[in-house]
């Protein structure tokens, strides 16, 4: 990597420093660095007798990428219950809620992409093939995987005109594409964008996330105080999936003047001032999960009357969705939506806030009239009034969401069988040259 990119990397690990003297985040990241080459000897120990010749390497950026990717990562270790998979997360948001995850056989914190570390975390592992999920491009990790010869991919990953690939003075960028042995794609227009700059090394496979909340659906588990909440009245239930500060202004207001609507809420951070912020608001007969979760373990019945549940522990969104009548999803009004999927595919109409275009399902659902975007109180209000007088069009919108959903999945198998060769299950690993 040139002396440009060393620079930006050394201002971008201070920085993280400097912050951890008051952000627990920043903190818990470089804790969990210093503990990541002792994690992955002590891996190293205890798989010595496994003599597998499958060691895989799997990178998320956060908890959303991971979702993207457990569906493939859930396959290949079903397929090859002997692989030796390392997890590895940049952001604490995914690493302190997947730590424990079972399907891989260590977590770790990726360290910051200096040639050093990246050097030292490849020689310490040695992975036999290494799967970056849609985003992170650390360009001295790919270099070392490139050098090595280890076969590199890029899954679920999705491009847009205004990244810096595509930009006249993005030839290191570029650079670091050329390291993907090869690049499995969500759309046809990123296919499109890369082959403009050379890149032609790609696959449109479609988006893992896809597959992920059709598991989700699929499977019969239910929180038995929020199945009740659901029960007690009509279906006339606004839930918010991973919302900020901005979105909740827009849903308190409606709430207000919508007494026949209830609410769960689903933050996307919470700690106890904010879940304090959100019951004040929210006024009456608002609880959150917790609180009804403890009158059960007491043997109390829950509170008559409950019109609003504030959901305070990650891992619930994805399932909740199912008793919707109205999703929204938060996150538009700041860097970009949060995971509209997982309401879609329980064939409910979602609302989301203007940040969407990054997101390829966003644009297709609202062209197919089965999401709505918004960018103020207004746009909100005329939305959810609509949705919630005029049944047939909800329901109809919804139908369409989950069509979508069903009708663009699968990427996960069509990911797998390029990547692994069926007919010869003494090594599985693909003959990438044939291939690809």
């Amino acid at each position: 990597m040139n002396i440009l990119y060393r620079i930006g990397i050394a201002a971008y690990c201070g920085a993280v420093k400097v912050a951890s003297t008051w952000n627990i985040k920043a903190r818990k990241m470089l804790e969990g660095q210093r503990d990541t080459a002792a994690r992955i000897d002590s891996l190293n120990r205890l798989s010595e007798s496994n003599k597998t010749n499958k060691r895989i390497w799997i990178h998320a950026a956060s908890l959303g990428e991971f979702e993207q990717g457990r569906p493939l990562i859930e396959k290949i270790r079903e397929a090859f219950p002997d692989a030796i998979i390392l997890l590895s997360f940049f952001s604490p948001s995914g690493m302190e809620v997947r730590k424990d995850y079972n399907k891989v056989d260590m977590t770790v914190y990726l360290p910051f992409d200096t040639k050093a570390n990246a050097q030292s975390f490849i020689e310490s592992f040695a992975p036999t093939m290494a799967i970056f999920i849609k985003y992170e491009f650390w360009g001295n990790y790919l270099t070392e995987l490139h050098k090595r010869n280890i076969p590199t991919f890029l899954i679920s990953g999705i491009f847009r005109k205004n990244q810096c690939f595509f930009m006249p003075w993005g030839g290191l960028f570029r650079k670091m594409l050329r390291c993907f042995t090869h690049l499995f794609l969500q759309n046809l227009a990123s296919q499109q964008l890369l082959r403009n700059i050379g890149i032609t090394n790609t696959t449109v496979t479609g988006d893992t996330r896809l597959d992920r909340v059709i598991q989700i659906m699929r499977k019969t588990a239910q929180n038995e105080i929020i199945n009740e909440f659901a029960a007690s009245g009509e279906k006339n239930i606004l839930i918010a999936g991973s919302t900020w500060p901005a979105d909740e202004t827009l849903i308190f207001d409606w709430l207000k003047r919508n007494n026949q609507y209830r609410s769960i809420i689903a933050p996307h951070e919470f700690d106890q001032q904010r879940l304090k912020s959100l019951l004040y608001n929210l006024g009456e007969n608002a609880y959150l999960l917790s609180e009804l979760q403890q009158y059960r373990s007491q043997n109390k019945s829950i509170p008559p009357g409950i019109r609003h549940i504030v959901i305070d522990s990650f891992g619930l969104l994805a399932s909740i969705y199912r008793y919707a009548a109205i999703a929204y999803v938060g996150g538009g009004f700041g860097a970009g939506i949060h995971n509209i999927n997982e309401a879609a595919v329980y064939g409910i109409p979602v609302v989301f806030g203007p940040n969407y275009q990054k997101f390829r399902e966003a644009t297709d659902l609202i062209n197919l009239g089965a999401a709505f975007p918004v960018s103020s109180q207004n746009d909100f209000d005329n939305i959810l009034d609509k949705l919630a007088r005029d049944k047939e069009s909800r329901i109809q919108a919804g139908a369409i969401a989950r069509k979508y959903i069903m009708d663009n999945s699968g990427a996960t198998d069509r990911i797998f069988t390029t990547l692994f060769d069926y007919d010869n299950p003494q090594t599985h690993l693909h003959n990438y040259n044939k291939h690809l």
